[in-house]
């Protein structure tokens, strides 16, 4: 019984191969074809366009906790009172936050490197301005 299987499928693969059953081949999209232009179209989204209007700049509305780390002394205590503190109409509001002396002159320290923009939710919904469950 096995070897009838095993001729029967030689047999069939050998009519394949004679009579020329084959893949067909793939035809390829015109590069002038319109649905090309479908696919080149930019994609944004508002998050981009929040990173854009801060400038290179920290948001001070619009980030995380994770963010202040790149300033030694401000995270994770004094970024997290910077974040809860929010939102805020310009940089120098920071400053109405009960803070102490030390906290003040970080602050002071890297002021230059913050900005205010209106807060946005696409980047503060949920809790991911506190804990965005990135782990190392």
């Amino acid at each position: 019984m096995k070897q009838l299987a095993q001729r029967l499928f030689s047999l069939a693969l050998v009519l394949a191969l004679v009579l020329g059953i084959s893949v067909q081949s793939a035809q390829a999209l015109s590069l002038q074809s319109p649905l090309l232009a479908v696919a080149e179209a930019e994609i944004r989204n508002a998050a981009d366009d929040q990173r854009l209007e801060a400038g290179g700049k920290l948001d001070l509305n619009n980030i995380g906790v994770r963010a202040f780390q790149q300033f030694p002394g401000m995270y994770p205590y004094l970024a997290s009172k910077i974040v809860l503190g929010g939102p805020y109409d310009s940089v120098d509001d920071v400053l109405k936050l009960d803070l102490s002396d030390r906290q003040r002159e970080l602050f002071d320290k890297y002021r230059d490197n913050f900005t205010v923009t209106p807060p946005r939710d696409a980047l503060n919904e949920g809790d991911d301005r506190i804990n965005n469950g990135i782990y190392r």
